[in-house]
C-alpha cells in the first residue's frame, strides 16, 4: 500500500505507521503488548470493583487508590487497542478530529496521574504525620474537592494542546511514524512554525509533573522524619508498609516517564523504534503492574479480593434447589 502526501491544510486522516523499522515483528510485537492490556484492564477492573464493594476500604487512601486505576484503564484503553489495529489489521488510518481526541486523552491521563499520585502521598503524609487529625482532616468533602481539583486541572492544561493543533496548516504529509497520536508528533507535520506548539506541550504538563514530583518527595521526606522519631521497630515497621506500595508506583511512573523524556531529548543516537517502543510499553506496563503491587503489598486489597473470589466462588456453587 502506498501512502501520498495530503496537499489540504487539514487532513481527512492521518496515517499511523505502528513501530517504523520493525513491521515484520508487529505480529510478534502485538501478542505481549495485548497479554499486557487484558492483564492491565482486568486487574484495574477488579480493583476498583474491590474497592466498591468492601466497606473496609471506603477510606480516602483507597478511593484515590480507585481513581488511579480508573486512569491507568482509560491511558491502555486510548492507545493499545489502535496499537493492536494497526498490528493485526493494518488499519493505518485514523481521523484528524480522532487523532486531536487521542493527543488529549493520553496528556490527560498522564497529568491526571501524576496529580493522583501526589494526593495519595499527601494522604500517606497526614496518615503517619497527623494521625490523631487524619479524620478531620481528610473529610470526605475535602476528598472530593482534591478530585475535582485534580480533574480540572489536567483538563485546564491539556485543552489548549486541542487548539494549538487544530490551528496548523498541514500541507506536507499526513504520515505520522508512531503507533498513535501525540502532541509534538502531530504537531511536526504542520507546515508553520510550531514554536508555540513546543514550549507550550513540553514546558506547561512538564513544569506542573515536576512540581508533583518535588511536592511528593517533600511529602515522603516528612514522613520518613516522622517514621525514625517512632519509639518502636514494629511501629517505624508498620509505618514504612503502609507507603511501600505507593512509593513502587511512583518510582513506576515517574522513572519510565522521565527515562523516556530524556531519551528523546538527548538520545540522539538512539534509533527511532526504540522510542516508539518504549512509549507503547510506558502506556501499559505501569498500569498493568500498578494493581499488582496494592495486591501484592496491601493487606486489606488482599483480604478484599479473596473476599469477592470467595462470593463469586459461593454464588456459582449455589445449588438452583437450595
Amino acid at each position: 500500500m502506498t501512502y501520498t502526501n495530503l496537499t489540504t491544510f487539514h487532513p481527512a486522516v492521518f496515517v499511523l505507521l505502528g513501530i517504523p523499522g520493525l513491521e515484520v515483528y508487529h505480529n510478534w510485537l502485538s501478542i505481549p503488548l495485548c497479554l499486557m492490556y487484558i492483564t492491565a484492564v482486568l486487574g484495574n477492573s477488579m480493583l476498583i470493583v474491590v474497592i466498591i464493594t468492601e466497606r473496609n476500604l471506603h477510606e480516602p487512601m483507597y478511593f484515590f487508590l480507585s481513581m488511579l486505576a480508573v486512569t491507568d484503564v482509560l491511558l491502555s484503553t486510548t492507545t493499545v487497542p489502535k496499537a493492536l489495529g494497526i498490528f493485526w489489521l493494518h488499519a493505518h488510518d485514523i481521523a484528524f478530529d480522532a487523532c486531536v481526541t487521542q493527543v488529549f486523552f493520553v496528556h490527560v491521563m498522564f497529568v491526571g496521574e501524576s496529580a493522583i499520585l501526589l494526593a495519595m502521598a499527601f494522604d500517606r503524609f497526614v496518615a503517619i504525620c497527623a494521625p490523631l487529625h487524619y479524620t478531620t482532616v481528610l473529610t470526605w468533602p475535602v476528598v472530593g474537592r482534591i478530585a475535582l481539583a485534580i480533574v480540572t486541572r489536567s483538563f485546564c492544561i491539556i485543552f489548549p494542546v486541542i487548539f494549538l493543533l487544530k490551528r496548523l496548516p498541514f500541507c506536507r504529509t499526513n504520515i505520522i511514524p508512531h503507533s498513535y497520536c501525540e502532541h509534538i508528533g502531530v504537531a511536526r507535520l504542520a507546515c508553520a512554525d510550531i514554536t508555540v506548539n513546543i514550549w507550550y506541550g513540553f514546558s506547561v504538563p512538564i513544569v506542573m509533573v515536576i512540581l508533583d514530583v518535588i511536592l511528593i518527595a517533600v511529602s515522603y521526606s516528612l514522613i520518613l522524619r516522622a517514621v525514625f522519631h517512632l519509639p518502636s521497630q514494629d511501629a517505624r515497621h508498620k509505618a514504612l508498609s503502609t507507603c511501600g506500595s505507593h512509593l513502587c508506583v511512583i518510582l513506576m511512573f515517574y522513572v519510565p516517564s522521565f527515562f523516556t523524556l530524556l531519551t528523546h531529548r538527548f538520545g540522539r543516537n538512539i534509533p527511532r523504534h526504540v522510542h516508539i517502543l518504549l512509549a507503547n510499553l510506558y502506556v501499559v506496563v505501569p498500569p498493568m503492574l500498578n494493581p499488582i503491587v496494592y495486591d501484592v503489598k496491601t493487606k486489606q486489597i488482599r483480604e478484599g479480593v479473596a473476599h469477592w473470589f470467595f462470593d463469586i466462588k459461593s454464588w456459582c456453587c449455589v445449588s438452583p434447589l437450595g
